[in-house]
């Protein structure tokens, strides 16, 4: 019967027959298998603490065999299957697996972000990176915003207290999935439930840059975040972990999964976290609970359900909505330290979210599998803030005077439901197999938002506070109180759109693959703005956008130049109605365009170590480019719609270089230029830069794995125009880099040890500039975090 803990493996690389032997003594299982199967097979071996199912997926990478889990608890060895989207209990390993937790891995076997065909990163015609469990856990990544930061040719801003603004390849990211389940954002919102999401939870991060119509339902030109939720495991397992960082950070969390019955049928996943502390910004004050739980149940041998919760509280103080002010009076750089925070001490933004999920696949006749997912999640914001207005002037840098106070408050819901109902299998067509994939999906998204009295039209204010001078050197971040007496703004959203989509991956020759798919989607778009005091109800607005039949379609085409090298091209249509408005409140027309993409990708090491290279460009009508205020509100963010064309490339190194040395590399460059081929956007750099590696010692050193990296940017620079100055001004910030280090120690076969250092030469640097409110933010100065973990 196999071992229920996981075990220290030493086996040095050689024949895999042997080490397969080796390898079943220490864990003490009966492993069976004949030796024509693993001849002339080698393996790179095996160091470190793994399951019974982990540790054999790891010596069978590349050798084109499985171990497969008998009733009685002894394995056997048979061929891999290839393409089998579901796993039952997780009794069948094959490669990597489908999760990344406990591969040891920077890369992942397959993925389905782009056309939820089930392909390895080299077999998908578009750029897809992951952060893998290990990736996460080398770096003590804690949020999506850390993991994004890390992520290739991804730009993350943050202009204000757990605020995110994500860039892909110039453009803002404002689709987020769960599990391949589509979910409702807005990328500027500052009511965002996806931009709060804790890495407890989950076992991976995948990012698809580029258009992502097919599987999302209008075509976003940016790219695409897939979180994949950690699983339920065959076998009894956890930890528990303890962190202490820079600011008073503390951190903890606990992780319990496995069987819940004897033969194994039903199982589950507990997973809890809670963060508190400061921050390097003045009175800022965090604190965040997360709560997670899963069951996955074999109702038959080929019926999985799943279904799960995840709970998440954030509650921070002296919270602020915006950067720090970047120009004094004069139009000049105003100097201000990084530490400075633009809100009042006891200003607070508590959001809760709910997400509730559930999934069934059954598999059907001929190697098809039907699954059905649904997904709901509703969330809630309170906010109350007072902060220094950085639209409300401009500082005397002599005096600290020039600045007003712009208090608000209010109370955001959103609910969102999802559904996805997909078949997918293979058929057979002039002798050859190919698959195929179609399916039905919808999203319901409902945004209601209470706000109460800010400035009116003639620059008045009813609550006591808006309005009224501030000086930034002498006010200490204490504020007047502010008195709300009436409701200023109702300011509602609702989402709703359908559709039907299909993708086939059709294979003329062993060599060639043509990727095509189609989605035909309906969406309709309710927008309300109500003002309700007299002097400001000639700026109320309604909006409604309906689209019908509008279809996207999708084309990739690779090629295997070898069995390791492949080139590839894909088209992809864009169609995407947008929520932004122009400076007179109204809707901007749907951003519609066209994504192409060509490029050469590789693999090595049964897939263990994936390159690429992609060439791409963006075409768009109506893309949105900020431009200032929308007329009577100083929330509200105006857009221009422009006809942009974006064009770059995309460079990655990711996995395992050699057993024990992983590496994560990569380089990004894309400009985005309107109609008189003069760039716009160029707050965003035009060039990323982000090396990440770790290497276990060996020998005597065995225990301990060292890293470090580094994360390079261009510069960026944001141009002011207001009528206070002569002259437009400019704010720039220059090429900067950050240097970035870890170490780990395996204490004993459970107990670890992880430290990391982010920012080590404590480069001082603005990370965001922020045009529609004439702020910017500060970058993290150094910090560290030591995270220690106890493993069951």
């Amino acid at each position: 019967m196999a071992q229920s803990l996981p075990v220290v493996y030493q086996i040095q690389p050689g024949a895999l027959g042997s080490a397969l032997s080796l390898f079943a003594t220490a864990a003490n299982v009966t492993l069976s298998f004949s030796s024509e199967q693993t001849q002339g097979m080698s393996t790179t071996g095996l160091r470190g603490t793994y399951s019974v199912e982990e540790g054999l997926a790891r010596l069978l990478v590349g050798s084109g065999l499985q171990a497969q889990r008998q009733g009685n608890g002894t394995y056997i060895l048979v061929p891999a299957v290839q393409g089998d989207t579901l796993q039952l209990g997780a009794t069948t390993i094959s490669g990597l697996g489908t999760t990344s937790e406990g591969t040891g891995s920077y890369t992942v076997a397959s993925t389905q972000t782009a056309t939820k065909l089930n392909l390895s990163l080299r077999e998908t015609p578009q750029t897809v990176s992951v952060i893998t469990r290990q990736r996460i856990d080398d770096q003590n990544l804690r949020s999506i915003g850390q993991v994004l930061e890390q992520t290739p040719g991804i730009n993350v801003q943050s202009p204000g207290s757990d605020r995110l603004y994500v860039f892909s390849r110039g453009l803002a990211i404002d689709n987020y999935q769960y599990d391949g389940m589509p979910t409702t954002s807005f990328a500027f919102s500052q009511a965002l439930p996806q931009a709060l999401s804790d890495m407890a939870i989950y076992d991976r991060i995948e990012v698809l840059r580029g258009a992502s119509g097919l599987m999302s339902g209008t075509g976003d030109p940016s790219g695409t975040v897939n979180l994949i939720r950690k699983k339920p495991t065959d076998t009894f397992k956890g930890y528990v972990s303890a962190g202490l960082g820079s600011w008073d950070l503390y951190r903890s969390e606990v992780d319990v999964s496995g069987p819940l019955t004897e033969t194994g049928n039903l199982r589950g996943r507990a997973v809890a976290a809670y963060q508190q502390g400061n921050s390097f910004t003045d009175h800022l004050q965090q604190e965040k609970t997360i709560v997670y739980g899963v069951l996955e149940a074999d109702l038959s041998e080929a019926t999985l359900l799943t279904v799960g919760v995840e709970y998440l509280d954030s509650d921070p103080k002296g919270f602020s909505t915006t950067g720090l002010p970047l120009l004094d009076s004069n139009g000049k750089r105003l100097r201000t330290s990084r530490s400075d925070n633009p809100a009042s001490r006891d200003s607070s933004n508590r959001q809760e979210s709910v997400n509730t999920f559930a999934s069934i696949e059954q598999k059907l006749a001929y190697d098809w599998t039907l699954k059905v997912s649904a997904n709901a999640m509703y969330g809630t914001r309170d906010y109350d803030s007072i902060i220094v207005g950085t639209t409300t002037g401009f500082v005397n840098a002599q005096t600290g005077n020039g600045l007003s106070y712009t208090a608000t408050k209010g109370d955001n819901t959103q609910e969102q439901k999802g559904l996805d109902i997909m078949f997918s299998g293979p058929f057979q067509l002039m002798g050859r197999e190919h698959e195929l994939v179609f399916g039905f999906n919808f999203q319901d998204y409902e945004n209601r938002r209470n706000g109460f009295g800010n400035l009116l039209a003639d620059g008045t204010s009813n609550n006591g506070v808006s309005g009224k001078p501030v000086n930034i050197y002498s006010w200490n971040n204490y504020a007047p109180y502010a008195s709300y007496n009436f409701n200023r703004e109702d300011d509602n959203i609702d989402q709703w759109q359908n559709g039907v989509y299909l993708a086939t991956r059709l294979k003329p020759t062993d060599e060639l693959s043509v990727i095509l798919g189609a989605r035909v989607s309906n969406y309709r778009y309710d927008a309300s703005l109500h003002y309700n005091v007299a002097n400001m109800v000639r700026f109320n607005t309604d909006d409604s956008v309906r689209v019908n039949g509008e279809v996207t379609p999708y084309a990739g085409v690779v090629y295997d130049l070898t069995p390791n090298h492949s080139l590839y091209a894909s088209y992809t249509s864009i169609f995407k109605p947008q929520p932004y408005r122009n400076r007179g409140g109204r809707l901007l027309g749907p951003r519609e365009g066209n994504n192409y993409e060509i490029g050469l990708k590789s693999d090595y090491y049964g897939g263990r170590l994936n390159t690429s290279v992609a060439l791409f460009e963006v075409d768009l009508e109506n893309d949105a480019v900020a431009d200032g205020m929308v007329v009577g509100s100083d929330t509200l963010t105006a857009y221009a719609a422009k006809k942009t064309k974006t064009r770059g490339m995309d460079m990655e190194v990711s996995g395992e270089l050699l057993p024990d040395w992983n590496l994560a590399a990569s380089y990004s460059h894309s400009v985005v230029k309107d109609e008189q081929h003069e760039r716009v956007k160029s707050s965003i750099p035009a060039d990323l830069v982000k090396v990440w590696t770790t290497y276990r010692l060996p020998g005597e050193l065995e225990r301990l794995t060292i890293g470090g990296g580094v994360n390079w940017q261009s510069a960026i620079n944001l141009t002011v125009d207001s009528w206070r100055f002569s002259q437009p001004a400019k704010v720039k910030q220059g090429d900067y880099a950050t240097v970035n280090l870890m170490a780990r120690y395996q204490l004993t076969s459970q107990w670890s040890a992880t430290a990391t250092v982010n920012n080590l030469l404590d480069k001082k640097y603005i990370s965001s500039l922020d045009g529609n409110f004439y702020s910017g933010s500060y970058g993290e100065p150094r910090n560290f975090m030591l995270n220690t973990k106890y493993a069951f």
